[in-house]
């Protein structure tokens, strides 16, 4: 495959374009600066990319900054968040996916996800919300492709902890034990898009696979046992919550040693 990158960091989307060109050529590489909040820089490198190419396989949507804003503070954060994080993406689906529905060959389009938009935890309500709001949108794109019958699939891309400069890696100096490294994370989403799996929730050597989905589960069932709103934070219920983690986790243990533990599962 021949990559086209794009990102609105200069100096990081030139250095990254020159790795690539060393391993695969100056010729299958094409870098763009683009502020992906911007529908016009995004439609003017959509339109480079298919002059380039002329057929697009595969869209990674990954556009995400890492700014924090409460329910009713930092307004102008969340204007950046909202703008980046949600507006960035709906912007490159609308200069991609008509162009790529009706390719005769499969295609893949992947939107970055947080399971902070699924789990919801306090502390930057901003951030929760634009990732909330990918996974709606996501959702909904898959769903429209499959009645248009495309052979252009959707699919909703949540990585684990992961050492990036938005994982902490601008600040640490070396990756911390529990974290996945770029490239781990990425083999897991491809191995699960081979799948046709739609919802791709990445582990790392922190938390399991089993934890994410006792966390999910816990969140989703806050809405229908009627509890408070985050429960698994509230004092009253955060006894309950780390007691059904560990039933959970000992029961799949019983299942699947490997699938319930790994490295560090048993975190709460």
């Amino acid at each position: 495959m021949r990559v086209a990158i794009a990102d609105r960091d200069a100096d990081t989307l030139a250095s990254t374009a020159e790795e690539l060109k060393n391993v695969y050529g100056d010729a299958s590489v094409l870098s763009v600066v683009v502020d992906v909040s911007k529908f016009d820089e995004v439609k003017a490198f959509a339109d480079r990319v298919f002059e380039w190419e002329g057929e697009v396989s595969v869209v990674l949507n990954n556009a995400g900054i890492g700014a924090k804003a409460g329910s009713w503070t930092g307004l102008e954060a969340w204007r950046d968040i909202i703008d980046v994080n949600l507006i960035g993406i709906v912007n490159v689906q609308h200069a991609f996916v008509p162009h790529m529905m009706p390719n005769e060959n499969p295609g893949l389009f992947i939107n970055t996800g947080s399971k902070q938009g699924i789990t919801n935890p306090p502390g930057n309500a901003a951030y929760n919300a634009s990732k909330a709001a990918v996974k709606s949108l996501t959702e909904s794109l898959a769903h429209e492709l499959r009645v248009a019958q495309s052979k252009l699939t959707a699919h909703l891309f949540v990585p684990g902890w992961t050492f990036t400069s938005l994982g902490g890696a601008k600040v640490l100096k070396s990756k911390p034990a529990g974290a996945w490294t770029a490239g781990q994370t990425v083999k897991y989403m491809l191995e699960r898009v081979r799948l046709g799996e739609f919802y791709i929730i990445c582990p790392d050597d922190e938390t399991s696979s089993t934890l994410d989905r006792l966390r999910i589960r816990w969140g989703a069932e806050d809405v229908i046992e009627g509890r408070p709103a985050l429960s698994r934070w509230d004092p009253e219920y955060a006894p309950l919550f780390e007691e059904y983690i560990r039933a959970g986790l000992v029961s799949e243990a019983q299942l699947s040693p490997s699938a319930a533990y790994g490295n560090g599962a048993s975190s709460l």
